[in-house]
């Protein structure tokens, strides 16, 4: 093995071979276990929620894979409909050319060229991490075969009357010219104005206040509501009101969804430009007139002084009209909630226009009742009843969307204006002989309606095909919270509705990464971290330019690099990917937010290196000698217990995998690695190499020991760690008897092949304890480590002094003892340092192996300072001002420190007292 773990090479050198040698596809007749990816968009890259989901997926796969299941994890891509098609129309903008000037079909070929430029950019990003993909099975939403899938679907819930075209409000982009769904709107607070309005009663007796945020809309109004219960409007409801600047007649009507506190109490009824209008317009069978064109301009039913001026530019003209008739009683500063498109930023109206919609209610029922059985799971279990929540207030689902990318919608209009649906034009001609001219349907379908397909089109339906009626339904969904409404549910819906079985048989719900202070990570508060500059590192200025390339606004981009500089004075170090991958695994709780943090790749940067060294180590103690001495073997305790803690290990882990407890897994592995093999049992075998009285058989069975846990560990860190345990597994595999090509088709370690063995853990368990101890007496008493020491055993049981004995080569190798004497009862020690084992007191005399003067000098400086330190913390703590003042969190975490410093204290005091009494008479 070399010398330094390097990465980069061996990452790149593996994975190549992986795929080369199509490993990831599945194999044998084991269990079914598969995974869909949930499709990233063709026009994205990885950020590191991908890289924590598709870590915890492929975890799973190669997890399942070694414990012999059919193991298929299926990869491909999303059109992501608008988005790519803005992409696309912002690179033609760019040469002075638009999309409308194309033309439908010119416009599409150029996205689909785009796409096979770009297309492949997650794709490689995913190899990078090390994600087991069966690649030979890649898919796209938009590939030949998903779209025959798409059109099938629609076609047959239409053709069960679950498919219908209608006059609805939707979410209307007046720059993309598009409905959007409810995903694909941003919903922030922002400040406005309340204006408060005086329409005049009809017949002249007075007038009426009502409240709006957008009196521009005014001209769509067609009743004012109050409470029924509103005494302040009793007498008014059924009067008619001359609405102001357009001289039309609207009613007083009276319902229950009015706000008797909002404003006034009364409030202009739009049903054409507001949801809640439009239901409770539907209640009174109130008119419905759209005063917008499509890019948002005051159409024809406006007076003519305020047609085809923008609705913002209207806004301002309606208000001096207004306030020149005296009709605005007064105006308040007003925080609203605005909705703007998710690609072009845009305040989104809601907009009456033809639309196709999926009558959702029919699917749900099943899909609710699926999870209530217990046929889903979600986990964590409280999504559930965010899922329930959505799924019991459920409304029709918009799934057309007007642009040019994206699957187009199969119905074709004659020249009647009769609607046909069908897989093609032929289809159609052929069910109706001599219709005539055909005109396709331009609206294409929301990119979730194709995705609420995945599972079961990635598989080949609507054909039935092998991998369908092995891999369906697939084992587990790992998503995050936000789209459990947009597309968990409707995968739910169309898998009972064509494969009358649920399309998963769990959902994982992850938490959202956030950055190490709990913030959200965007590109405007530059602290997006790509995951790839974790994993081969990034120097200071490309880091720079990466956070502040394309930014408008000179001042953000300003204080986004130097608040780079600051963070990153030397750039983004490289760590690989297994250290990435194990840190993701290991932040894998099942909490909301994840503070993803670079200190703790670092960490686990380290634990790499320990691995590797570890392994250095068993390579350079065991040689050949473990293949060519095959004599009889014999294992000592430290084997036995390290065997014992190994199928403990293996427990734990399969436990939290059963259970989705990846930080669970992580942490099992981490501390069996760093503390159990590493720090205890390396240490433990030294003594047996080096003893020229060790016997032949113990030596045979502690290198023997020693290549089969390394081995073994190798496959049980393997599904986090893919690449560094392959590149030990190719070194080791031999040594401890194993063949194969690749570590990620061998067995899953197995816990019964390393029975627990308590006397092994008890009296390794005791000579740890031991250990520590005394070394814990060193580090108190400042004597160097390579000193050796004499101990004195006072209240020695039976038990510790056959301890002591039998484990006498440990204890002095690894405490560095000079002797070990028990003391006779009632027998007077020196004075000395003391440690305890249960009742064991475990004695280091001082004369002669310190300075007593030099150490009561330097423990005299040391508790001082921790004295000024307590009473440091207490002076803050006495100020009333810091106290009622500071973050709670601050303060906890000043009585934490007094609490840790008076503990200090208290042991210095005693260090000091022990010293003095050396050269004290």
């Amino acid at each position: 093995m070399e010398k330094v773990y390097a990465p980069t090479e061996i990452e790149r050198r593996i994975y190549e071979r992986w795929e080369s040698n199509e490993w990831f596809a599945p194999k044998g007749a084991g269990p079914s276990y598969s995974i869909v990816i949930p499709p990233p968009n063709v026009t994205g890259t990885l950020h590191l929620g991908h890289a924590f989901q598709q870590t915890l997926m492929d975890a799973l796969t190669r997890y399942h894979r070694m414990r012999g299941d059919c193991t298929l994890w299926q990869p491909g891509t999303d059109h992501a409909g608008i988005a790519t098609q803005m992409v696309v129309e912002r690179q033609l903008n760019a040469e002075g050319k638009k999309g409308s000037e194309l033309g439908r079909d010119a416009f599409i070929e150029r996205v689909w060229q785009w796409k096979e430029q770009s297309g492949g950019t997650m794709a490689a990003q995913m190899r990078r991490l090390g994600d087991s993909l069966d690649w030979s099975r890649d898919a796209f939403t938009m590939d030949p075969e998903r779209s025959a899938a798409v059109t099938e679907m629609f076609v047959r819930l239409y053709e069960d009357g679950l498919i219908y075209r209608g006059k609805r409000l939707v979410n209307w982009d007046p720059v993309l010219l598009s409905a959007l769904s409810d995903l694909e709107v941003q919903s922030e607070p922002e400040e406005g104005q309340l204006w408060h309005l005086r329409y005049p009663l009809e017949d002249g007796s007075g007038h009426i206040v009502v409240a709006t945020t957008r009196p521009e809309t005014m001209f769509g109004d067609t009743a004012v509501a109050v409470n029924p219960d509103d005494e302040r409007y009793k007498h008014l409801v059924g009067k008619r009101i001359r609405l102001p600047l357009s001289e039309r007649s609207i009613p007083i009507i009276a319902d229950a969804y009015v706000d008797s506190a909002f404003g006034s109490g009364a409030v202009k009824i739009t049903p054409a430009h507001d949801f809640n209008d439009f239901e409770l317009g539907a209640r009174h069978s109130l008119e419905v007139l759209n005063i917008f064109t499509p890019r948002a301009a005051l159409n024809d039913n406006v007076p003519a002084a305020y047609r085809g001026l923008d609705r913002f530019e209207a806004r301002k003209r309606v208000i001096a009209d207004l306030q020149g008739a005296d009709l605005i009683e007064k105006i308040d500063k007003h925080q609203l909630v605005v909705p703007r498109g998710e690609r072009t930023n845009a305040v989104l109206e809601p907009y009456l226009t033809d639309q196709w919609y999926v009558k959702i209610a029919p699917l749900a029922e099943p899909a609710l009742k699926a999870v209530e059985e217990g046929r889903t799971r979600f986990i964590p279990e409280n999504w559930s009843k965010t899922y329930y929540e959505w799924m019991r207030n459920i409304k029709d689902w918009c799934v057309s969307r007007q642009i040019w990318w994206g699957h187009r919608i199969p119905a074709w209009y004659d020249s009647q204006g009769n609607i046909h649906v069908g897989r093609n034009e032929l289809e159609i001609r052929r069910k109706h002989p001599g219709i005539g001219v055909l005109k396709q349907e331009t609206d294409v379908l929301d990119t979730w309606f194709s995705s609420a397909a995945w599972p079961f089109s990635t598989l080949g339906w609507p054909n039935e095909t092998a991998e369908l009626t092995r891999f369906y339904p697939t084992s587990v969904l790992i998503t995050g919270f936000d789209i459990i409404f947009f597309w968990v549910a409707r995968m739910m819906m169309m898998g009972l509705k064509f494969m009358g079985d649920v399309p998963f048989r769990d959902v994982y719900i992850t938490g959202l990464i956030r950055d190490e202070h709990g913030n959200k990570m965007s590109k405007s508060k530059g602290n997006v971290i790509d995951p790839l500059d974790v994993v081969d590192g990034i120097e200071l200025e490309p880091l720079v330019a990466k956070r502040t390339s394309g930014m408008m606004q000179p001042k953000l981009a300003a204080d986004i690099a130097a608040s780079t500089r600051k963070q990153y004075p030397q750039g983004i170090a490289a760590h690989g990917t297994d250290a990435l991958r194990f840190t993701l695994a290991a932040l894998a709780s099942p909490s909301r937010d994840i503070r993803f943090d670079l200190g703790r790749v670092a960490g686990y940067r380290n634990f790499c290196n320990k691995l590797w060294n570890a392994a250095r180590f068993v390579e350079m103690s065991v040689g050949e000698a473990v293949l060519t001495d095959t004599g009889p073997v014999e294992y000592s305790m430290a084997d036995q217990w390290i065997r014992s803690r190994f199928g403990q290990t293996i427990v734990a882990v399969e436990n939290a995998f059963r259970d989705y407890r990846f930080d669970f897994a992580a942490t099992a592995l981490y501390e069996f690695t760093w503390y159990a093999f590493c720090d205890w049992y390396l240490e433990l075998t030294k003594p047996v190499f080096q003893s020229d009285t060790a016997s032949d058989e113990i030596k045979r069975g502690t290198r023997r020991t020693l290549v089969e846990i390394l081995e073994a560990l190798q496959r049980a860190l393997h599904p986090l760690m893919p690449f560094i345990t392959e590149e030990i597994w190719q070194g080791v595999a031999g040594l401890a008897g194993r063949s194969g090509p690749t570590v990620m088709l061998t067995d899953y370690p197995v816990a019964a092949d390393y029975p627990l063995d308590e006397v092994a853990d008890k009296e390794i368990a005791w000579v740890q304890a031991f250990v520590l101890g005394v070394r814990q007496i060193r580090g108190e008493m400042n004597i160097k480590p390579s000193k050796l020491i004499p101990v004195l055993l006072r209240n020695a049981s039976a038990r510790d002094q056959e301890y002591a004995s039998r484990h006498q080569p440990y204890l002095e190798k690894l405490a560095g003892l000079e002797s070990i004497t028990v003391l006779a009862e009632g027998m007077q020690p020196p004075e000395s340092a003391i440690a305890l084992v249960g009742d064991l007191s475990i004695l280091v005399p001082m004369a002669g192996l310190i300075d007593a003067a030099a150490e009561a000098e330097r423990l005299g400086k040391a508790l001082a300072k921790a004295q000024k330190e307590v009473a440091t913390s207490q002076k803050k703590l006495a100020n009333e001002n810091f106290v009622r003042n500071a973050p709670p969190e601050v303060v906890e975490q000043e009585r934490t420190r007094i609490a840790d410093q008076e503990r200090t204290v208290t042991n210095l005091t005693a260090q000091l007292e022990r010293v003095r009494r050396l050269f004290e008479p």
